[in-house]
């Protein structure tokens, strides 16, 4: 005769298997936007090394940013901002940072425990005329 203990026990540990769950999805499509965001700082970055000048540089990556496809499922155009300037411990190099705000993926309305922080921040450095 069963005497309903296995509801209990599942009632207790239900809540934090769950957590645990959301947690480990949540962190892998944050991931994912992650390493997307990475590939863009790297492809706006190889399109930059053609300028010859700052201003040159900060156009061509504007320019990659509206018109490229950006084919990415977790990825929002209208999220991104961007910078291209020159390293200070270094004048042969530069660098592109993109930032992205990830709040509006899903993953920040999961019941889950701590996330990261929706702001997602990554660069690129790349050297002059790309050597």
């Amino acid at each position: 005769m069963p005497s309903g203990g296995s509801a209990v026990e599942f009632a207790l540990v239900a809540p934090l298997l769950f957590m645990t769950l959301f947690s480990l999805v949540g962190y892998g499509i944050y991931l994912g936007a992650a390493h997307s965001v990475q590939q863009v700082a790297a492809d706006a970055a190889r399109t930059a090394v053609a300028g010859l000048t700052d201003t040159e540089r900060k156009q061509l990556v504007s320019d990659f940013m509206t018109k490229s496809t950006m084919n990415y499922a977790l990825l929002d155009k209208k999220y991104f901002t961007t910078t291209v300037q020159q390293d200070a411990a270094n004048p042969n190099q530069f660098t592109v940072t993109v930032t992205y705000d990830a709040s509006s993926l899903p993953i920040f309305k999961l019941y889950s425990f701590a996330m990261p922080n929706p702001m997602i921040r990554r660069f690129a450095t790349m050297r002059m005329g790309g050597a």
